[in-house]
């Protein structure tokens, strides 16, 4: 889909990181904007910063993981600017509570915000972008969703948002429906994704605890995300993929060596080997032996 001049493109998550870039890069390019985020002074900021593009920019605060207020999203969209062509279903968290033993609150937030964000999303804004006659979904998931061993709540969230998109971008395909889909899958990209925990929900009780042990693997993933791809570049890609029609988006083409090996053990019936190392990571080895360092120390404290 080509990308004119008055195109209105809606962004979740847009008040930080892959959101703020994707926004900024429409706005650039003479789209109008709806910026939606969970958070409030964050957005305000980005709305003002998108403001100096030149186009028309608003700011609607959204909890994705809600279906009303996704179509309250949709509906101020519609009453502002009539129409809408790109929508980019992109707010995303992650936990950093045990999966296993940490409060089932956290699978409930991730699943909520990653997933059913998502959901609401494309049913929301679809039969509008059908109606416009031209349109395209954006839908951030991860190479988490390609490659598990991340974190399983999180993985879990990604591999579904993956699964959605490909059924969508069929079904849309098969019934002649002129919208396209893309799925993003970043690796490691410099935002504050780990730091997701600071828009957790009040309703949801208290902040979970950390995974014993977590700051030794929190640390080194710091790191990595700083050293990683600028959230400009990932959003250049986007747009790219979005005018050229392409479905998979992958900023990080040397990690797909990862998911091709996975395969093939798949294919042969291979029982999952844990990933010996990812790019801009420790070997798994050396995570391990310094985790439960770590948590022997706080034991003995």
């Amino acid at each position: 889909m080509k990308i004119e001049q008055g195109d209105v493109a809606v962004v979740t998550g847009a008040a930080s990181g892959i959101g703020f870039a994707l926004a900024e890069h429409f706005a650039k390019a003479g789209c109008n904007i709806v910026a939606a985020d969970v958070a409030p002074d964050e957005l305000d900021s980005a709305v003002s910063r998108l403001g100096k593009h030149g186009t028309e920019v608003i700011g609607v605060r959204t909890d994705v993981s809600k279906e009303a207020e996704v179509q309250a999203l949709a509906a101020e969209t519609l009453d502002r600017f009539g129409a809408v062509h790109i929508v980019c279903n992109n707010a995303g968290v992650t936990a950093r509570t045990d999966p296993w033993i940490g409060p089932i609150a956290a699978w409930e937030w991730v699943f909520g915000v990653n997933l059913w964000g998502v959901v609401h999303g494309v049913r929301t804004f679809l039969p509008h972008l059908v109606l416009g006659g031209r349109g395209h979904i954006v839908n951030t998931a991860s190479l988490a969703g390609i490659i598990p061993g991340f974190d399983p709540i999180y993985d879990a969230t990604k591999h579904a948002v993956v699964a959605l998109s490909e059924d969508l971008f069929q079904n849309l395909r098969t019934s002649g429906m002129p919208v396209g889909v893309s799925v993003l899958c970043p690796g490691w990209v410099r935002t504050n994704i780990v730091d997701a925990d600071r828009n957790w929900p009040s309703d949801l009780g208290p902040v979970p605890e950390p995974r014993p042990g977590g700051e030794v693997v929190l640390t080194h993933l710091r790191r990595a995300i700083d050293e990683g791809m600028t959230p400009a570049a990932v959003a250049d890609l986007v747009a790219t993929c979005v005018e050229e029609d392409r479905f998979w988006v992958f900023p990080h083409a040397a990690w797909m060596q990862i998911a091709i090996d996975r395969w093939a053990g798949i294919a042969e019936g291979i029982n999952p080997e844990p990933l010996e190392q990812l790019p801009g990571m420790p070997p798994t080895t050396q995570l391990v032996a310094e985790t439960i360092a770590a948590m022997e120390a706080a034991s003995e404290s």
